[in-house]
């Protein structure tokens, strides 16, 4: 998984349009392997992320768990830890 796409399911508050964009823009570079499309296929590209971050916000909004909503603090900070061990060499 790339690792910019972030887990968007059980956060309190729930993600945002623009956490959902991002995730499906980030999805559409990695499919498409390019981070900047061509002229000629920008419109394409636009479209697969706005079909992605709908269906991507219609998943989050169905999904049902019986876990607690997580905070986005405690997991912001539980990623800054590992991302100081696994940088820390």
């Amino acid at each position: 998984m790339c690792r910019n796409i972030r887990p968007l399911n059980n956060f309190e508050p729930p993600a945002t349009d623009d956490e959902v964009h991002a995730a499906a823009l980030q999805f559409v570079r990695k499919v498409s392997g390019t981070s900047k499309p061509s002229q000629a296929n920008q419109a394409v590209f636009d479209q697969a992320v706005r079909e992605i971050a709908h269906i991507t916000r219609r998943l989050v909004d169905d999904l049902e768990t019986s876990a607690p909503p997580k905070d986005r603090e405690v997991e912001a900070a539980k990623a800054r830890a590992r991302a100081e061990l696994r940088y820390a060499r």
